[in-house]
Order: C-alpha cells, then sequence, then structure tokens
C-alpha cells in the first residue's frame, strides 16, 4: 500500500508504505502527544498526567500502555514499596523533540489567545527565546513549502506507479508570500 489511493483502516495504518502515516500510527492519536509533551516538560508520574491531562486512569493507562509497547516510553521503577513506576522518553521518544516544537509553534501563531502564548521555548546555552525555523542544513536557507519538492525514495523506486507523478509541492501563491514577508 502506498499513501496514495488505498482505502485503508485506522488499525492498518501502519502498513501503508508512507512514513507519515506509520508515524500517526504512534502518534496520530489526539491524547499521545499531549502525553508526550507532559514527559518534555518533567511530569513523568501516572498521577502527575492524570492531573495534568483530565484524563480518565483507563485511558491514561492504554494510552501510556501503548507508548511503551511502540519504543516511545519506557517505565522505570522509582519505589519499591508500593512499586511505582514513572516514564521516561526513549531514543524514539526523544526524536519526537521537533514535532512537539512545531506543534507549539503553529500553535503559537494561530490557536493562541489575547494573552499571547502559553509557554516560550527557551535555549539554555544563550538564555533567549527562540521561534525555530526550518533550515536546508546544506545552504542554510530557511525552507518554505513554494521551494520544496517531493521525489520516490527507496521504498518506492521500485514501483511503478501508474499515472502517479512526484512533483513540486502545490502552494497557493497567496501562502507563498506570506511566508516570504
Amino acid at each position: 500500500m502506498s499513501c496514495q489511493g488505498s482505502r485503508v483502516r485506522w488499525n492498518e495504518i501502519n502498513t501503508v508504505e508512507c512514513s507519515i502515516a506509520r508515524a500517526l500510527s504512534v502518534v496520530g492519536d489526539r491524547w499521545t502527544m499531549m502525553i508526550v509533551r507532559d514527559v518534555f516538560l518533567g511530569i513523568r508520574r501516572f498521577d502527575a498526567m492524570q492531573q495534568d491531562l483530565g484524563l480518565t486512569p483507563h485511558r491514561l493507562s492504554h494510552r501510556l500502555g501503548k507508548l511503551v509497547r511502540d519504543g516511545i516510553l519506557v517505565r522505570v521503577e522509582y519505589e519499591k514499596r508500593p512499586r511505582r513506576f514513572e516514564y521516561r522518553l526513549t531514543e524514539a521518544g526523544i526524536d519526537l523533540f521537533p514535532l512537539i516544537v512545531v506543534l507549539n509553534t503553529w500553535g503559537d501563531r494561530w490557536m493562541a489567545g489575547r494573552a499571547g502564548v502559553p509557554i516560550e521555548l527557551v535555549h539554555r546555552k544563550c538564555g533567549r527565546a527562540i521561534k525555530p525555523a526550518l533550515t536546508c542544513p546544506s545552504c542554510k536557507e530557511k525552507m518554505v513549502p513554494r521551494e520544496m519538492s517531493l521525489r520516490p525514495g527507496p521504498a518506492l523506486k521500485h514501483r511503478g506507479l501508474p499515472g502517479k507523478t512526484f512533483q513540486a509541492v502545490q502552494v497557493p501563491a497567496h501562502f507563498a508570500q506570506h511566508q516570504r514577508g
């Protein structure tokens, strides 16, 4: 299966030959990224997460179990009697940091209320609040949708996708102008 044109049930999304679909099979639930956000913020214990998120114990337990099974979190015992655990990010979980940052940046721009943004991202080394930007690792220029294109990667090169061609991302002109300003 590819990302284009096939009918897929949500519980089969991890079988689609598309990195976005596969990633969404792990983090696509609306509560999952909130849990990951909490762990990044240092909220690692079940009771503290439940209080912060307002989730029922059953729902939180289910989501945490899935994140552990999917290799995003690991349970670490912090008390022997009674046995208690906290949740820590794995390497795969830490790699979600850019996604958290991008979601936060989008939310700050498009969803912040009159009072302003709820949190600021501060670079510890220099102590300054930052607004992250995607840049090309080769030329260091800011990446904008109008200047990006897609092409088949190794997983799709072997397929003859009849009638399917990969072209530059088509972005409305008014958006491209807004990005330059």
